[in-house]
């Protein structure tokens, strides 16, 4: 399925570019989503007249991520967890539960699809991990995890 990208989308290419993606992927998350639009004469010529529009409201969300990013420049996040003698916790940290952690001691809001954590963290220690805040604007944060009492 060719598609046209409405927004800059990582792996996958820029605003306006057209590109060809799986029929499932096309349709069920670029298109559903607002992402993209199916390659036809009639879409093209809608994206021509919005061009400029779109890639405004582009440059917007990039310099948005990129205020963001500076906040979380240098951050770093305690969670406290309950841990065993060896040093393990009892389940693991969440997503959710960093996501919460931004909020409340940083105000700043993430959505958990942004969060890209490379192992399941498990254990007390520090850890880091990276946000997409855009597809060129990536941040990375440190978490501490330590016993609760």
């Amino acid at each position: 399925m060719k598609v046209i990208l409405l927004e800059n989308i990582k792996k996958l290419g820029n605003v306006g570019q057209k590109v060809t993606v799986k029929d499932g992927f096309g349709r069920n998350y670029l298109i559903k989503k607002g992402k993209a639009l199916l390659t036809t004469k009639e879409n093209i010529a809608h994206y021509e007249n919005r061009k400029k529009e779109i890639i405004k409201k582009n440059e917007t969300e990039k310099n948005n991520a990129l205020q963001v990013a500076e906040k979380l420049k240098g951050l770093k996040l305690n969670i406290k967890k309950e841990i065993m003698e060896n040093g393990n916790l009892y389940g693991s940290v969440t997503i959710k539960e960093i996501c919460s952690e931004l909020q409340t001691s940083s105000n700043i809001e993430i959505k958990p699809e942004q969060i890209e954590l490379n192992t399941n963290i498990k254990s007390k220690g520090e850890f880091k991990f990276k946000i997409n805040l855009h597809a060129n604007v990536q941040s990375e944060v440190l978490i501490e995890v330590s016993s609760k009492d």
